[in-house]
């Protein structure tokens, strides 16, 4: 049980992935499709925000040139929070958010051309 409630983010995260991949595996709406592969996305950024998170550190910026009474500060990697997985997960949204715009777009044209979002009805409609 401890495991399971130092791990909670973790644990989270992973059902939420299960979700997205299972909605866009098995459901044939593709606008469904879309909630799930946004669902799966959102998971990976929760998952890798929860790493770079650490109980009781601090943010990684440092003053140059400060002493203490005159003696060199030695500066420990562990007292800081890693800022590459927040800054790599920026980036995420910043491009899954315009990978949900251009989804929308295609579906709307889709829908324009087929009247339909089930993905057997388009393929019917396809042959």
């Amino acid at each position: 049980m401890d495991l399971l409630i130092s791990h909670f983010n973790y644990f989270i995260s992973i059902c939420l992935m299960m979700v997205g991949l299972y909605a866009m595996m098995a459901k044939m709406n593709l606008v469904k499709k879309l909630i799930g592969m946004n669902i799966f996305q959102w998971s990976i950024i929760l998952f890798f925000v929860s790493t770079g998170a650490k109980h009781g550190a601090t943010i990684p910026i440092v003053e140059a040139g400060h002493s203490h009474h005159g003696a060199e500060v030695i500066l420990q990697a562990s007292h800081y929070v890693n800022p590459l997985p927040h800054v790599l997960m920026l980036t995420a949204i910043v491009v899954g958010v315009a990978t949900t715009g251009v989804a929308l777009a295609l579906l709307l044209r889709i829908y324009r051309t087929y009247h339909t979002l089930e993905e057997d009805e388009i393929l019917q409609k396809m042959r």
